[in-house]
């Protein structure tokens, strides 16, 4: 299988907490370090901004977060581990709602359209 083909294969999935980036990166250490049989996964590295696990097979589960307008950005990628990582990005609490004034939509295109630091 090509690198390339094996990298669109990856699914990256995401959602909104009002977690603060600390204790999101910290719920996903312990989720998956939870998790029963093949589905178990630990912290192999951790940053300000991100975790990587690594799970079965070597199996890699990376976890980003970033604080924005709308509350933390919660990202999740993994070749293998889609549904736990989605079942992770179901247990967060979820962000506040957002009133959609143009101030609001405005800094949330800012945020969606600026690379993380």
């Amino acid at each position: 299988m090509s690198s390339s083909h094996q990298q669109s294969a990856r699914k990256l999935q995401d959602t909104y907490t009002s977690l603060p980036v600390a204790e999101v990166l910290a719920a996903a250490a312990q989720f998956f370090a939870r998790r029963s049989g093949v589905y178990t996964a630990f912290v192999e590295k951790q940053g300000s901004h991100h975790v990587t696990l690594r799970g079965q097979g070597g199996e890699e589960i990376a976890i980003g977060a970033r604080e924005t307008p709308l509350g933390t950005m919660v990202t999740g990628s993994s070749y293998l581990f889609d549904q736990q990582i989605a079942r992770f990005l179901e247990s967060l609490p979820p962000a506040p709602p957002v009133v959609e004034t143009p101030a609001a939509l405005a800094a949330a295109d800012e945020t969606v359209s600026t690379p993380p630091a």
